[in-house]
Order: structure tokens, then sequence, then C-alpha cells
């Protein structure tokens, strides 16, 4: 048996050492590098890149993996995420055109914000009549496995790839959810966000404000016509701003709605940067709400654009804010286009409340905290909205 054992491994060892001569004989893939940039004369040695390229094509047992495009992202991904900043990274054209759909509102998935935290990849807030939300995902589920495949050291942005797909198609998410997995199955929709939607609870408008996106301004717009006209008529005294779940997207809209509500020339937030002075944003125009009785919605899925909007009213005592602890992301990223369709992410700043606070990893602590216990396997009803509930009795006091 020893005698055996010995002769199979040397015919293992002479196998594997003839298909490295072997391969040192035959000449690689060829491949013809184009537009060197001129600047870019740091001293790096790039003959490793080429070596671990040559490797890789010379000697990966499945050549059809090898696919020159795949490796070549692969590359610019790494590159990017060295930088050690889940808000920063790279996107495929693919990647990129979803990115886009998003603050559009129109693209097919499951329906769900995701965000990072401690390194894992969290759902901020399942979207309202979304698969997500009828499949039973919660805001702050972590997503631990993907059809099966670990989540660990992913990018929010593979994560995301991973999860949306064709409509029709189904995809099987394993939850941490209460020290417990659970697997829940969803299926792929056409996913239409409108990111403004009016209701009223008697003399209250209660306006759900679910992101930043291209069609905000114009949807809050015609929403907040229908409030004038409401309030003199005699049938709107209030409001209601309700963000929770809101995962932010453009600073300007930021802006824009705090406007509402602040008169013109207040700071709404200051943008810090590593090499240039600091940017203020303010009020540019004249609000049409400005003395209304106003509370804000908040909870851990208000993010961004949302923690800024919440975080002014807030400072300016312009508002009261109920709920619970925001997500804490006070950081700016702007979005590059690249050629052929792809982009990048890059944090470019840090944004700075009214009066001086950095919610980074730190969130929002609502004055009034109030959590909504829902029983396992129901959803969110105004039945059962204690925050709503709670925010219509404080705003009409």
């Amino acid at each position: 048996m020893i005698v055996a054992i010995l002769l199979i491994f040397a015919l293992g060892f002479r196998t594997g050492q003839y298909s490295i001569e072997k391969s040192k004989r035959e000449p690689s893939f060829s491949y013809k590098v184009k537009n060197l940039q001129e600047k870019n004369t740091r001293d790096i040695d790039f003959s490793l890149f080429w070596e671990t390229w040559n490797a890789l094509e010379d000697h990966y047992v499945d050549k059809k993996k090898l696919d020159p495009n795949q490796l070549y992202y692969g590359a610019i991904k790494g590159m990017v995420a060295s930088v050690g900043d889940s808000y920063t990274f790279f996107l495929t054209p693919e990647e990129n055109k979803q990115s886009k759909d998003d603050l559009g509102g129109h693209f097919e998935g499951i329906g769900a914000e995701l965000g990072l935290k401690n390194n894992q990849i969290v759902v901020v807030t399942p979207l309202k009549n979304s698969p997500a939300e009828k499949a039973g995902i919660k805001a702050g589920d972590i997503i631990s496995k993907v059809d099966g495949a670990s989540t660990k050291n992913w990018t929010l942005n593979q994560a995301v790839s991973k999860i949306r797909g064709p409509k029709g198609k189904k995809v099987v998410l394993t939850m941490s959810r209460k020290e417990k997995e659970v697997d829940i199955s969803v299926v792929r929709d056409q996913i239409n966000v409108p990111f403004v939607e009016l209701s009223y609870e008697e003399k209250t408008a209660i306006i759900e404000l679910s992101r930043f996106g291209d069609d905000t301004d114009r949807l809050w717009d015609q929403a907040i016509n229908k409030i004038v006209d409401a309030q003199e008529k005699g049938n709107v005294d209030s409001i209601v701003l309700d963000m929770r779940g809101n995962p932010g997207g453009y600073l300007d809209g930021a802006v824009y709605i705090a406007s509402e509500f602040l008169p013109k020339g207040s700071l709404v937030v200051k943008q810090e940067f590593a090499d240039k002075p600091t940017e203020t944003y303010l009020t540019k125009r004249e609000g049409k709400l400005l003395s209304i009785p106003l509370v804000v919605l908040v909870n851990e899925g208000s993010a961004s654009a949302a923690e800024i909007v919440a975080g002014a009213l807030r400072d300016y005592k312009r508002a009261t804010l109920v709920g619970e602890k925001t997500f804490g992301k006070g950081s700016v990223q702007q979005a590059i286009d690249l050629k052929d369709g792809a982009g990048v992410h890059v944090t470019i700043s840090k944004w700075i409340l009214p009066k001086g606070d950095w919610i980074h990893q730190k969130g929002i602590e609502p004055k009034t905290v109030v959590k909504n216990e829902i029983p396992e396997g129901n959803t969110l009803t105004k039945e059962n909205d204690l925050q709503l509930k709670k925010a219509i009795e404080i705003v009409r006091q």
C-alpha cells in the first residue's frame, strides 16, 4: 500500500510538473493595451499584474471562466475597494444602469433598500407593496446568504447585483434575525417606486417621502400644492412627514425639501472636503409651509439625505422627530460616469448639520422614541403603526 501511494504521488507530481513545463513552452494569450495615460507617471511596475493575469490564463482549470472583460472589471473593482470605504465603489456598465434606475424609480428586483453595518449586508427597508415586503423581509434583517452563497466580505454593490434579476425569477435569501437564520424565497418583479405619497388622517396631511430621486421634486410640488389648497379650505391644519425607510439620494433634493419648511437663506447642511473650502447649502426659495405644525417620522432605515432634512428641521426647532434612531450615514458620494457605460461612486466629503453635528455611524436620536412591535409574519398597517399614531397625536397638540 505504501508503494502504491508513493507511486500515485510521483505520477501526480510528474503530471503537474509536465503541465508547468508545457505551459512555459506554449505562448500565453495575447492582449493589446490601449489608451495608456501619460499623466499617470507614478513609479509602479505593472509586471506583477501581467504575471498574475498570465498565470490565470496558463493554469486555471476552467478556461471558460476567464472572460477578459470580467478579469478587467474585477481588477478595477479591487483597486477601488482597496481604499477601504464601502461607499466608494466601481460599477460595471450593467451595475451603473441599475444605479441610475434606482434614482429613476424603475427597476426589476425584490424591492428592498440595502445598507452596510459592521461589514454585513443589512436590509434598510423593504419598499411598500414590494415582493420583499410581501415575503416577510423586515428592516434590520441581515442577509447572510444569497442563493446559498455567503455574503461575507461582499460590497453593497455586489449584494445588489446578486439579489436583483429579471422579473419572475426567484431568489432565496438567508436572513439572520434575532440570532436565528431563516430562508426566504422572493420572486422578483418590476419595481415602480412613487417617491412621494400623500394621504390624510382627519386634518393631518401625511407625506410619505421614500427617496430623493430624479422625480422627487416634481412629485413633492404636486403634493404640497394639494396640501396648501386643503389648508386654505380649512381641511388641513398639521403635517406628518414620514421618512421612515428613506435611504437618501440627491443632496440637492434634501435642500429643496427642507426649503419648504425653513425661511429663505437658512443653512441646511455644510459639506466639508479634505482639500478645498467647505461648501454651504442654503434654502433658496420661499417655502409654502413655514409655520404649519410639523412632525417628522424617522427610523433605522432613514439615511443620508433623509437625515439631512430631519437634522436640519430638528436643529431649527421647526419639527419634532418621532420614531427610532436613524441609520447614520454622514458622507457624500459623487457618481461619475466612465466610458462604455461604467461608473464609479467616490466619497468626496462629509456633511455637517447646521448646529455642527456629524452623525456618521451615530445617527439622529428622535425626541420621542417609539418602536413598532410587529408580530412575526405580520406587516405594518395603520392599525398597528404606533409611531404614526404617536406622530399624529403630537402634531395635533
